[in-house]
């Protein structure tokens, strides 16, 4: 009994592998706009002053976002999520967690 469906099997796996391959999906497109190019790869201005440092990120002309860097403190960024020149304050960048794993317990 293990046999035939042990035969039937290579059988049918073997003529799903000797079907032609095709060369590209159907549903894949190429990319309108194509590769990157030297402009778009984003600047960054670094302002100091003497209470710290901000970094203005700009892509295409617009600020997307800023690092502060105060003298006294932990730094933040100002991220701009929609465009729309408002910026929200975050901690730690979005979708950057560190690991939180315990070392060493005490």
């Amino acid at each position: 009994m293990r046999y035939p469906v042990l035969l039937l099997t290579l059988l049918l796996s073997g003529a799903a592998l000797a079907a032609a391959p095709s060369d590209q999906p159907p549903e894949l497109t190429p990319v309108p706009d194509g590769p990157p190019g030297a402009d778009d790869t984003p600047t960054v201005t670094i302002k100091s002053t003497n209470e710290g440092a901000v970094e203005e990120f700009r892509s295409g002309g617009q600020v997307y976002m800023l690092k502060v860097t105060p003298k006294i403190g932990k730094p933040y960024y100002l991220v701009d999520p929609s465009g729309n020149g408002r910026f929200n304050r975050m901690e730690t960048l979005p979708g950057l967690q560190p690991p939180q794993w315990v070392i060493k317990d005490f």
